[in-house]
């Protein structure tokens, strides 16, 4: 294993540059407590050790903003194997090798990914995220540009004999999905852009590459894509107030490499214990990921500027993974990898995923465990709340996976996954959520995150001295 730190190609201040540039009017609340105060929320006021307080007085939810402009913002959404999950990945390792940290970047194989970008001359709003999914089984590689035409469900009565050279709004029916690509082919229709059904709220569709296996052997020769919910009710809302162009550009993305960034504190003993806080770093297709995980990213990112100069007896390791939203693929790459004797080292692992929405119900800090047992991990968070005066707002210890921690727990690792959900069901989440909303004026709030980072970093803290 390289363990020799790589620096990032790209280049901090120019990324941040990027990001606060287009961030200009992103202004959220600040955290306003002392580190001995009552936070907000709490049922209790605290009674802090003084390491606590070592921690609560130097953990800054403001500062990680600033990273997380730089992802979500100024780099968007980043799809594991691809380029913009490269770039995070130069980006995150940047930082911790400034922080003074050992690090490597460990890469793996990940599937093929087609994506697709929508624009419009005359410009689409910019609260939205206009990235969506191709499909691999229609025209890949190519750019159209047309007059949008909403085509309903399709059918031969849905739109008008002459569409040629339009972009047409189809809603999407598995059963249909082929049968009106070809129609939409017969009739010299530009591209086709499938449009999800509504989810029950809170949830939203997500982006989608749509399969037309029928079609496989030979791809449609236009482009055929699948947005989100919330992409699909603008684009109605805007041909509904005037005429409609857009640009369509498909990309097919092969052969792709995924990678973990891993940050290991220097000069440690290569037998003692280890404690590891975590995050995945990728978003699922059309999502700047502000929330899922952005704030899991910059949380993470944050502790380790901290912890690292508060002395520990544990060996502190920081890990930010790729392509989980595949389905864990970079955190059980990263276990696999681990002889025995390099898991049992690991005390706990402390996976952050989604700390820091403001959807306001959601008001419960969840304590997710795979097998549904408590462990040190879920222990200790437990233990912070109580000492933060929180303990009424943290769950019970649940049995949920779908998340890195499921890595760990699947091989005897004690692990949990730590996020705000809402306050019924772990499975209540925001609107937002794997969505283009996912961003940071309607999905960040400050304050969610400066308590995540107090309890996290807490707890950690705790473990590794």
């Amino acid at each position: 294993m390289d363990t020799q730190p790589r620096r990032s190609s790209v280049s901090r201040r120019r990324m941040l540059t990027v990001a606060l540039g287009g961030a200009a009017t992103v202004a959220l609340p600040a955290p306003a407590w002392a580190a001995t105060g009552r936070r907000p929320g709490a049922a209790l006021p605290p009674t802090l050790t003084g390491h606590d307080i070592d921690v609560a007085k130097r953990v800054s939810a403001e500062r990680a903003l600033e990273h997380l402009k730089v992802l979500s913002i100024g780099i968007g959404p980043r799809i594991g194997g691809t380029r913009s999950e490269r770039v995070a990945a130069g980006y995150l390792a940047g930082v911790l090798d400034r922080l003074g940290y050992d690090v490597e970047l460990q890469p793996f194989p990940v599937a093929d990914k087609f994506l697709a970008q929508l624009g419009s001359p005359r410009g689409l709003p910019t609260d939205l995220n206009w990235q969506c999914g191709a499909s691999p089984h229609a025209a890949l590689d190519t750019k159209v540009r047309g007059d949008v035409l909403d085509a309903k469900l399709g059918g031969e009565a849905d739109y008008p004999a002459d569409v040629r050279g339009k972009i047409l709004l189809i809603d999407y029916v598995a059963g249909t999905r082929e049968a009106v690509v070809n129609l939409a082919v017969a009739r010299k229709a530009a591209a086709v852009i499938f449009l999800p059904a509504d989810l029950v709220e809170p949830r939203r569709a997500s982006a989608f590459s749509p399969q037309l296996p029928g079609l496989a052997t030979t791809p449609a020769p236009i482009p055929v894509v699948g947005v989100a919910q919330a992409q699909k009710h603008r684009l109605r809302a805007l041909l509904a107030a005037r005429k409609l162009s857009l640009t369509l550009s498909t990309t097919a993305h092969r052969g792709l490499t995924s990678h973990n960034v891993l940050a290991n504190q220097p000069r440690r003993s290569a037998t003692g214990p280890v404690v590891m806080v975590s995050a995945h770093y990728d978003t699922v297709i059309g999502a700047p990921g502000a929330n899922d995980d952005g704030s899991g990213t910059v949380l993470t990112l944050e502790l380790a500027r901290v912890l690292r100069k508060l002395p520990t007896n544990a060996q502190l390791r920081f890990a930010l993974w790729g392509s989980e939203e595949q389905g864990l693929i970079g955190s059980r790459y990263y276990v696999a990898q681990l002889p025995q004797a390099e898991r049992d080292r690991i005390l706990a692992v402390y996976q952050n995923d989604m700390v820091a929405t403001s959807w306001d119900p959601a008001t419960r800090y969840w304590l997710l465990s795979f097998d549904g047992l408590a462990n040190r991990a879920t222990n200790e968070v437990a233990a912070a709340a109580a000492r933060l005066g929180y303990s009424s707002r943290i769950s019970p210890v649940t049995l949920r996976g779908s998340s890195d921690h499921q890595s760990f727990q699947e091989v005897g690792i004690a692990s949990a996954n730590f996020s705000w959900r809402g306050e019924e069901s772990p499975a209540l989440l925001e609107p937002p959520y794997h969505s283009p909303e996912d961003t940071i004026a309607k999905n960040i709030s400050l304050e969610r995150l400066q308590v995540s980072l107090e309890l996290i970093g807490s707890a950690a803290y705790t473990t590794a001295r």
